[in-house]
C-alpha cells in the first residue's frame, strides 16, 4: 500500500482521507453480513437452551450416583480393616511356626542320640561313629544363638539343662575311658625290645595310633566343650607315653651302646710295638673327653666295662699318631663301617617315631596348624559366623605349636640324653667317629629341616648336632695338640712324621665320609688348622733332630705331604700343597748342596778360595801368582782326587744319604740324581775357573764328566 501511495510521506492529510474512506466501506460490509446471519443466531441460541436443559437432568443423575458410592466406600472401609486384622494374624502365625520349627530343628536332639550320650559303645567302631554324631548334634544344638526372648521360655531352659547334663555324663564318659586307655597302653610290658634286639629297631606304635584316632573328633568335641577335661587327658596321655617311650629308648639305646662297644676290639699288640718306637702317649678316654668321661642311667655298667678296657688299650685309631703308626690292613675300617650303620640305624629309627608322634598329637588333640581360617555355616541367620582377626588366628597356630612342641619335649624327654650319651660312647670308642657323627647328625637336621624348621625333632637333633660339632672340633684340637707334644728318638732316624701319615690317612677317611655331606665347610677348616699344625711341628721335629738331618727331615715330610694333597686334590689346601712343594724342593736342593761339599772338600776349599781372591779385586789370571792358589797347589789338590777316590767319596756319600733317607718315601734315587746333576755343575764351574784363571796351563782335572756319570751310575746299581 506503500508503493501505491508513494506521496504519503510527502501529503499525508490526502492519505489519512483516503484510508478513512476504504474504513467506512468495509464497516458497512460488516454490518450487511450480521443482519444477514440472524437466523443462524437464533438457531444457535435454541440449541443452547436445550443444552442447558440436559446438563441439568445429568447433574441429577449425579447426585444419586454420589449417594451410592457413599454407601459403597463405608463398606469398603469395613472390608478393609478387617483384611487388615486378618493378614497381622496371619503374620504372627508365621513367625510362631518359624520360631517352633527353629526351636525343634536346632534345639531338639533325638533319642537315639541322647542314648549314644548316656550309654553308648566307646570301644566297638560303630559305637564310636554314633557317638561322633551325637556329640556334634548335641554341641550344634548348645551353640545356637538364641533369639531375645527365649531364655524367658522354660521349655528352653529344661532343654539347655537337659544338654549341659549330657554334655557332662558323656564328657565324663569319655575322659575315663581314654584315661583307661591311656593307663593301659603306658603299662603295657608287651611292647618290649627284646623282640627288636637283632635288628635295632624300636616297636612302632602306629596301631595304638590308629586306634586312637576313631576318637579324634570326639577329641575336639572335648576341646570345644570341657577346656579341663580335654587338658587333663593331654596330661595324663604325655604322663604315661613318656613313660612308655622312656622304657623302650632306654632299651633301645642299650642295646645300641653294647652292639656299638661291640665294634672296638683288643688292639693290644697290633699297634704298641710300633708307637712305641716314636711316643708313649697314655690315650686313656678320661684324658680324650673329661667333659663326657660318666655315662649316666642304665649305661653305668657298660661304661664300666668300656673303661676299664682303656686301662689295657688305647682307644682305636684316636689321633693321626695313632693313624700314623698303622699300616692300611691295621686301620679296621670294617668297626668303623659298622659303627656308621648303627648310628644311621639309631638316628633312622628315632626320625619316624618322632614325626609319626608328633604328626598324631596334633591330629589326635587337634592341634594342626591350619592355613585358612574356616568359615562357620549359617542357619537362617540364627548360628554365629563371625571369622576371628587373622592377628588372633596367627596367635592360636603360633600357641598350638607351642603346645605341640611342650607335649613332645615331655614325651621324649629322654632322646636328647640318650643321644649325647651315645655320642660320649662312640667318641670315646674313637674320636674319629665324630666324623661320621657330624656327617649323619648333619644330614637328618637337614630334613628335618626341610620337612618342619620348628618341629621337636629338628630341635632337638640341631641342639645335638652342636654337641656333634663340639666333639669334632675337640678331635681336632686333640690332634694338633698330639702333634705339639710329640717327641722324636734320638737312637733312630726321623723318617715320615707318624702325624704326617696320619693326616694323609685322616684326609683319606675324611674325603671318605665327608663326600657330597652338607657340613663340608666344617672339614675345609679343620683341614687348615690340621695342615698348619703338621707343618709346623715338622718344622719343629726337623730343628730339634740330632740323628737325621733337617733338610732330610723336612724334604721327606714335605714331600709326602705334598704327594698326599696332589693326590686326594683338596680345593682347600691348593695354597698349602704349593707350599709344600716349595719347601720340598728347597731342602732337596740344600741338602744336596750340603753334601757334595764332603766327597771334594780340599778342591772345593781350593776354589772358593779362589772365588775369595776374585772378589776382593785380584785379577782372574793373576790368581796363580798368589803363593797359595799357585798352579803347583792346583796339581797338588787336583791329584787327591783321582778317579777312584772320587768314585769311593761317591759311594761314601751314597752310603751316608742311605742311611739318612727312610725307605717308606723312596727318595733316594731322586736325591743321588740330584746330586749328579749338582756334582756335573761343580765339574763344569771347576773347569771354567781353571780355564779363567790357570790359562794355558794345561791342567785338567783326573776324571771327566763321563767318568762321573759311569760313577753314578755303578753305584746306584751295585746298591
Amino acid at each position: 500500500m506503500m508503493v501505491t501511495c508513494e506521496y504519503a510521506i510527502s501529503n499525508a492529510e490526502a492519505f489519512a482521507e483516503k484510508l478513512f474512506k476504504e474504513l467506512q466501506v468495509l464497516d458497512g460490509a460488516n454490518i450487511q453480513s450480521i443482519m444477514a446471519s440472524e437466523k443462524q443466531v437464533n438457531i444457535l441460541m435454541q440449541l443452547l437452551d436445550e443444552a442447558l436443559g440436559e446438563v441439568d437432568t445429568i447433574e441429577g443423575k449425579l447426585s444419586s450416583y454420589e449417594e451410592m458410592l457413599q454407601s459403597v466406600k463405608e463398606q469398603m472401609d469395613q472390608i478393609s480393616q478387617s483384611n487388615r486384622l486378618i493378614q497381622i494374624s496371619n503374620t504372627n502365625n508365621g513367625k510362631l511356626l518359624d520360631e517352633i520349627q527353629f526351636l525343634v530343628n536346632y534345639m531338639d536332639l533325638s533319642k537315639g542320640h541322647i542314648r549314644a550320650l548316656q550309654e553308648g559303645d566307646l570301644t566297638s567302631p560303630k559305637g564310636i561313629e554314633a557317638c561322633i554324631n551325637a556329640s556334634e548334634a548335641l554341641l550344634q544344638c548348645m551353640n545356637v544363638a538364641l533369639r531375645p526372648g527365649h531364655d524367658k521360655l522354660m521349655a528352653m531352659n529344661q532343654q539347655q539343662l537337659l544338654f549341659a547334663e549330657l554334655r557332662d555324663t558323656f564328657a565324663r564318659r569319655l575322659t575315663n575311658h581314654l584315661n583307661n586307655v591311656f593307663v593301659h597302653q603306658g603299662h603295657d610290658q608287651s611292647s618290649t625290645l627284646s623282640q627288636h634286639t637283632a635288628e635295632l629297631t624300636l616297636p612302632k606304635h602306629s596301631p595304638l595310633h590308629r586306634d586312637l584316632l576313631r576318637y579324634a573328633k570326639l577329641m575336639e568335641w572335648l576341646k570345644n566343650t570341657h577346656r579341663e577335661k580335654y587338658e587333663g587327658l593331654s596330661r595324663t596321655y604325655v604322663e604315661y607315653m613318656s613313660k612308655l617311650y622312656e622304657r623302650e629308648i632306654k632299651e633301645f639305646f642299650e642295646v645300641a651302646k653294647i652292639k656299638m662297644a661291640g665294634t672296638s676290639k683288643d688292639p693290644k699288640g697290633k699297634f704298641g710295638k710300633r708307637y712305641d718306637s716314636h711316643v708313649k702317649l697314655n690315650m686313656n678316654y678320661a684324658c680324650l673327653h673329661g667333659s663326657s668321661g660318666k655315662l649316666t642311667g642304665s649305661t653305668s655298667s657298660l661304661n664300666k666295662l668300656t673303661v676299664q678296657g682303656s686301662n689295657s688299650r688305647r682307644s682305636q685309631s684316636s689321633s693321626l699318631l695313632d693313624m700314623g703308626n698303622m699300616s692300611a690292613s691295621d686301620l679296621d675300617v670294617a668297626d668303623r663301617t659298622k659303627f656308621d650303620k648303627i648310628f644311621e640305624q639309631v638316628l633312622s629309627e628315632l626320625e619316624p617315631l618322632c614325626l609319626a608322634e608328633q604328626d598324631f598329637i596334633s591330629k589326635f588333640f587337634k592341634l594342626q596348624q591350619h592355613l585358612t581360617v574356616p568359615e562357620t555355616e549359617d542357619l537362617d541367620g540364627s548360628l554365629p559366623s563371625k571369622k576371628p582377626p587373622q592377628a588372633e588366628h596367627r596367635h592360636s597356630l603360633s600357641s598350638e605349636k607351642d603346645i605341640v612342641r611342650l607335649m613332645m619335649n615331655k614325651i621324649f624327654q629322654s632322646i636328647e640324653t640318650e643321644l649325647n650319651s651315645l655320642i660320649a660312647l662312640g667318641d670315646k670308642i674313637d674320636s674319629f667317629h665324630s666324623l661320621y657323627m657330624l656327617v649323619k647328625m648333619s644330614h637328618h637336621v637337614w630334613t628335618a629341616e626341610n620337612v618342619d624348621p620348628a618341629s621337636y625333632l629338628s630341635t632337638t637333633l640341631g641342639n645335638v648336632l652342636v654337641t656333634v660339632k663340639r666333639n669334632f672340633d675337640k678331635c681336632i684340637s686333640n690332634q694338633i695338640r698330639q702333634m705339639e707334644e710329640f717327641k722324636i728318638s734320638k737312637k733312630s732316624k726321623v723318617g715320615i712324621l707318624p702325624f704326617v701319615t696320619g693326616f694323609e690317612e685322616f684326609a683319606e677317611l675324611a674325603e671318605t665320609i665327608f663326600r657330597n655331606a652338607e657340613r663340608r665347610g666344617d672339614l675345609d677348616k679343620a683341614y687348615v688348622k690340621l695342615i698348619r699344625a703338621v707343618f709346623m711341628n715338622v718344622e719343629k721335629v726337623a730343628n730339634e733332630s740330632q740323628k737325621t738331618p733337617r733338610d732330610v727331615v723336612m724334604m721327606e715330610n714335605f714331600h709326602h705331604i705334598f704327594s698326599t694333597l696332589s693326590r686326594l686334590k683338596i680345593s682347600c689346601l691348593d695354597a698349602e700343597r704349593r707350599e709344600a712343594k716349595h719347601k720340598y724342593t728347597d731342602h732337596l736342593q740344600s741338602y744336596v748342596i750340603n753334601s757334595l761339599g764332603q766327597p771334594l772338600e780340599k778342591l772345593n776349599h781350593f776354589f772358593e778360595g779362589v772365588e775369595a781372591r776374585v772378589a776382593q779385586g785380584v785379577r782372574e789370571e793373576e790368581v796363580s801368582y798368589q803363593l797359595a792358589f799357585n798352579k803347583q797347589e792346583l796339581r797338588k789338590v787336583i791329584k787327591e782326587y783321582p778317579g777312584k777316590e772320587v768314585k769311593k767319596g761317591l759311594d761314601n756319600l751314597y752310603k751316608k744319604v742311605d742311611k739318612h733317607l727312610c725307605e717308606e718315601e723312596s727318595l733316594l734315587q731322586v736325591v743321588w740324581h740330584s746330586m749328579q746333576d749338582e756334582f756335573i755343575r761343580q765339574y763344569k764351574h771347576f773347569e771354567d775357573l781353571i780355564g779363567r784363571c790357570y790359562p794355558g796351563s794345561g791342567i785338567t782335572m783326573e776324571f771327566t764328566i763321563q767318568d762321573m756319570l759311569e760313577y753314578f751310575s755303578s753305584i746306584a746299581q751295585s746298591h
